[in-house]
This record gives structure tokens, sequence and C-alpha cells, in this order.
């Protein structure tokens, strides 16, 4: 069968490969110069390429529509596209968090070896090439528009991307088509995207990152996310993998998120309350400023004392127990309140689109439209941050382009 892939990310790219294999005339089209330009700032540009976590670690952390992909995860798992990579001549290391990426930490060898696999399999690529319409003839899929130019094909597979990071392609195109073609989309929005904060003390401390904190999300009074990371201080708020996180269970409506940081998160309140009596009692003659020298960072202890209403500049010998419980308290719960989520254009990810009710998914074909199949991040599904969304894309890419019968 002619197979059009719309889009040469990574899912456009596996999809092809996938494809090729089963004997189709594949071609990718690709409004960019190159293909993978998206996965080529993944990681800091050092593409987190997948999460080595095995079935269940990998659902734990899919936020959206999990069930969604059992067969696609079932089909091309982690261990699948690392074998890919690492056959295609690019060795992989796994770090902390079981997060995996190329042994030389440079992206463009992950874009190399994809695209070194398409290209061994035959399949045509088209860059700077936008597809402008998908035809249909009879309730399937008959060909694409470029321009004023129609190209037949049997199947398609849409791989366009969301929202996210536009200067790399991500236009929105894919969402296009799948409305004009009667699927339900829903409302794209950021995932794993920075927040704005009401505390403009943010801005002072900006670049800072702390590490080994706990962040703690609460919605309407409830905790709905903690855990034990590395965050970052921004001019606008807050960002890093915590904070990113984080976003992916308020990002619908994040306003109103109130975030408790515990800057201590190895000591108790009570280990807390001794650290503090010791340091201030060996440096009562000092100021509060002086005697907490080393507990945190200058600027961040500054910040500490002023929510926990203690004068820096007051003497450390006379600190009374009120002052040190209320020190104690904003160690373990330094609070920020979100005031928005960044835009779309910065998340990392796009949550909403395709419906996952209208895609079938044993084969990510469409239900409405025949041998019309989607992929990655234009579906309604995501993850986490730890190389979760990059599977995501890996596993529903190869099972749409796996999918297409070789008859037509």
């Amino acid at each position: 069968m002619r197979v059009a892939v719309i889009g040469g990310g990574a899912a456009g790219q596996l999809a092809a490969i996938k494809a090729a294999e089963n004997g189709h005339r594949v071609t990718i089209f690709e409004q960019n110069e190159k293909l993978g330009k998206k996965l080529f700032i993944t990681g800091k540009g050092r593409c987190n390429v997948t999460n080595a976590a095995d079935r269940e670690g990998f659902f734990r952390h899919v936020v959206r529509n999990p069930r969604f992909l059992y067969s696609a995860y079932a089909n091309f798992d982690s261990a699948a596209i690392m074998s890919l990579i690492e056959n295609a001549g690019v060795p992989l290391k796994i770090e902390r968090g079981q997060r995996v990426f190329p042994a030389s930490d440079h992206s463009s060898d992950i874009l190399k070896a994809l695209e070194r696999t398409v290209r061994a399999r035959g399949v045509a690529v088209r860059l700077n090439t936008r597809v402008s319409a998908i035809l249909t003839n009879g309730g399937a899929v008959s060909g694409v528009r470029i321009g004023e130019t129609v190209e037949p094909f049997d199947a398609i597979v849409l791989a366009t991307g969301g929202l996210s990071y536009p200067s790399t392609g991500s236009t929105g195109d894919g969402f296009r088509f799948a409305k004009a073609l009667g699927h339900t989309v829903v409302p794209p929005k950021g995932s794993l995207v920075p927040f704005e904060t009401a505390e403009t003390w943010c801005a002072d401390l900006s670049g800072l990152t702390l590490k080994n904190v706990t962040l703690t999300a609460y919605k309407n009074g409830r905790e709905v996310y903690s855990e034990l990371g590395e965050m970052l201080f921004t001019h606008f708020g807050v960002s890093g993998p915590l904070v990113l996180s984080a976003s992916a269970l308020v990002a619908e409506e994040p306003e109103g998120t109130v975030l408790s940081i515990d800057l201590k998160p190895g000591l108790s309140e009570e280990q807390l309350d001794a650290r503090l009596l010791r340091d201030l009692g060996a440096n009562a003659k000092k100021t509060f400023a002086g005697a907490l020298y080393g507990l945190l960072p200058q600027k961040l202890l500054g910040v500490v004392l002023e929510a926990a209403n203690i004068d820096g500049t007051a003497q450390a010998g006379n600190c009374t127990k009120a002052q040190r419980r209320a020190l104690v308290e904003t160690l373990k719960g330094l609070k920020l309140h979100v005031t928005q989520a960044r835009p779309i254009a910065e998340a990392i990810v796009t949550r909403g689109g395709v419906s996952v009710r209208e895609v079938n998914p044993s084969t990510m074909e469409s239900k409405k439209i025949v041998n019309l199949y989607f992929a990655g991040e234009l579906l309604d599904t995501d993850a986490f941050t730890g190389g979760f969304n990059l599977q995501i894309a890996w596993s529903t890419g190869a099972l749409a382009g796996g999918s297409i019968p070789t008859e037509v």
C-alpha cells in the first residue's frame, strides 16, 4: 500500500519504519528542514529517549488515558526502542530515575540513528513540505493535498505533534485535520509546564536550583502530588522536574494551586528543631542570618526568615521558642501560590488532543475513517517527565505503522 506519514518526529519515524518493514511504500511529509526537530531539544539537548521502568512503572507515570496504551506498549516497549537505537549504532546509558540517554549525551546521535533506520527501510522523506489537507473517499482516506497538488495514498498516519514548542513545527495542523474528518479534539493545553506564582520573591531567587527537596501540591486543600527531587526558581515563579510533574495533575485549572516545599525532607520537625537550637545557641552573639549560615543558600535563607516573620538582623541568642517553631514550620513547608501556568508554547508536551474514544487502541486506526491512523502527542494521552512521553510516541507510532493492512 501507498502510505503517507504526516510528521517526521518520534512517532512519525517509528510509524514509517514499521510500515516499510511490512512492505508498504512509505513517504514521510515533514514541514521542517530536517526530521526530529523537537527530539533534538528534548532532555536539555541530550534526548531522554525513554524510561527503563518495567510495565507497571511505565503505566504508573501515565497521567491521562493509560488503558488506551496497553496494546501499544505491549507491542513496542522501552526495551524495543532501546534495541532499535543501539542496533543503529548508538550506545545508550541509564541514569537516575531509570531515564535513558545516548552514552554520548548528544541528541543528534539519536536523530542520526533514526534517520539511518528510516532510509535503510526505503522510506521516502519529503522535507520542507506542508500537507494542507487529508482527502477521503467513501469513508476511507484517498490522499493528501500539498498546495494545489493532490497525491493519492491508501493509508495515512497523522503524527504531527501537539502545540508545545511551536518553533519545532508543532503548529496544530493535526488537530485541524482530525476535526475536519469528524473527530473530537479535547481542547489542547500545556502539560509539564512551569508555574507563575503570586510570590514575587521567586524572581529574586531566579536561577537557584533546589535539590533533594519535597514538593507537595494542594488543590482545594487536597493533596494531589508529592515527590522528592529537584526544582528551580525563575523570574516568573518556579520550574524544574518536580514542578513540571505537578503541573501534569493540575494544568487543567492551575489557578489556586498551593505548593509547599519541604526544604529539609531528611529531618523530622524534632530533628530540625534540635539543629536550630544547636546552631542558634552556638552563635548566640551573631544575627539570625549569620547563625544559620550554611543551613540554606543565602538568598533563600532571607526569604525563609521573612516568611517566618523573623528579623534576620536580630540577635540569635534572643530567639524564642515560638520563633523557632515558626522557622521549623516554614522550612518544612515554604508556601507558594500558583496564579497560572506558563503558555502552552513553553510546555514540554500537550495535554488534550484527539479523543482516544474514537481511536482503536489495538491498531491506532480511526473509528471514523478507514486507514487513517493517529500517533504521538496528537492523541489525548500524556505522562510525567522522565522519558515516558517519548515512549508513548514510540509505542503509538510503531503500532500505527505496523497495523496498516498489507492489502488494499
